[in-house]
C-alpha cells in the first residue's frame, strides 16, 4: 500500500522482470480496479508490469470515497508511483477511462511517456455522456434502457447522472447499493458484443464503480474546458500512440477513437471487427497482445 496523502492509500502491485522495459496500466471506470487478467497482455520476461487501483476502488482505502479524488490527484498520483519505483519513462497502458488518465497524464507529463496504447477511447466529454446516458446507446437497447430509466420518476429523467448521484450519495447504505448496481449493470450490459445482463455485481464493487463514474462524470471529469483532452493534443508533440477500438462499441463509440487518431500525428489506429468495448473482448485482447508484443522488439 501506497499513502498518497489526503487520506488515501493506493494499491499497487509490480510483476514481471524487475529491470524489464516499465509499462504503468491505467484501469477503467473510473472506480474499476486493476485486475490478475491485465496482466495477459505483457512478457513477463520483458515487461516491468506496474498496476495499481484508483483512489476509492479495488483495494485502495477509504473504498468508494470520492472526497480528494479527482484527475489532477490521480496524475500526481502516477507521479508518486514512477518516482517510488525509480521509474525514467515508461509505457502507458489504459482503456476506457484509462485512456481518458493516460492522455491527461501524457499531457502533464509527455516527457515520461514513450509510448501509449489506448483501448475503447473515451475523452470525457460531453458529448460521449450524452450517448450513453441521454438515450443514444438506448435507442439499440430500449429493454435494457428502460431498467436504468425506469426506477427514475419522469421528472428527474432530464437528467438522469444528476438523478443518480441523488441516490449514490444519499447516505442511506441500501439505496445507495440499489441504484449502484443497476447504474454498474448498465455499462456492464453492453461492454461486449455478446449483450449481457442480470450478472449480481458484487454490492461492494458495484457502489465503488458506481460512486466514483458518477461522480467524475458530475464532474465534467475534472478536466476543466469541454473537449480539453483533444484540445491539448499538442503538449504530446512527438509521442507516439496506437489505438484500438472495437468497431460495435456501443459505450464509447469509435468515432471518438477515430478523431483522436486524427489530431494525433504518427499515431496507429485498429479498428477491431465484431468487437465491442471490453478488454477481454477476443479481438481486442490478441490485438493488444500482439502490439506488445512488437513493442519489446522496438
Amino acid at each position: 500500500m501506497l499513502d498518497v496523502g489526503d487520506g488515501h492509500l493506493l494499491y499497487l502491485e509490480q510483476c514481471g522482470r524487475p529491470d524489464g522495459v516499465p509499462v504503468i496500466v491505467l484501469h477503467g471506470g473510473p472506480g474499476g480496479g486493476a485486475s490478475p487478467m491485465m496482466r495477459r497482455f505483457f512478457d513477463p520476461s520483458v515487461y516491468r508490469i506496474v498496476l495499481f487501483d484508483q483512489r476509492g476502488c479495488g483495494r485502495s482505502r477509504p473504498h468508494a470515497a470520492v472526497e480528494a479524488n479527482t484527475t489532477p490527484h490521480l496524475i500526481a498520483d502516477i507521479e508518486t508511483i514512477r518516482q517510488v519505483l525509480g521509474v525514467d519513462r515508461w509505457i502507458v497502458f489504459g482503456g476506457s477511462w484509462g485512456a481518458t488518465l493516460a492522455l491527461a497524464y501524457t499531457q502533464a507529463h509527455p516527457a515520461q511517456a514513450t509510448c501509449l496504447v489506448l483501448r475503447g477511447v473515451f475523452l470525457g466529454t460531453q458529448s460521449e455522456l450524452t450517448w450513453f446516458y441521454g438515450g443514444g446507446a438506448g435507442r439499440f437497447f430500449p429493454d435494457l434502457w428502460a431498467r436504468f430509466v425506469d426506477p427514475i420518476p419522469q421528472a428527474e429523467r432530464d437528467d438522469l447522472i444528476a438523478a443518480y448521484n441523488a441516490r449514490l450519495f444519499s447516505g442511506v447504505f441500501a439505496q445507495e447499493s440499489r441504484f449502484a448496481r443497476l447504474w454498474t449493470e448498465w455499462e456492464n450490459a453492453l461492454a461486449s458484443v455478446e449483450t449481457r445482463y442480470g450478472h449480481d455485481t458484487p454490492v461492494d464493487y458495484a457502489r465503488a464503480f458506481a460512486r466514483l463514474e458518477n461522480h467524475y462524470f458530475s464532474n465534467g471529469c475534472f478536466l476543466g474546458e469541454d473537449g480539453a483532452l483533444l484540445a491539448g493534443m499538442d503538449r504530446m508533440a512527438g509521442v507516439r500512440g496506437i489505438i484500438v477500438q472495437g468497431r460495435y462499441d456501443m459505450i464509447c463509440p469509435p468515432a471518438t477513437a477515430w478523431e483522436l487518431h486524427s489530431r494525433w500525428p504518427g499515431s496507429e489506429l485498429r479498428l477491431v471487427p465484431m468487437a465491442g468495448h471490453a478488454l477481454s473482448e477476443p479481438g481486442i485482447a490478441a490485438e493488444l497482445v500482439r502490439i506488445m508484443d512488437r513493442l519489446r522488439t522496438n
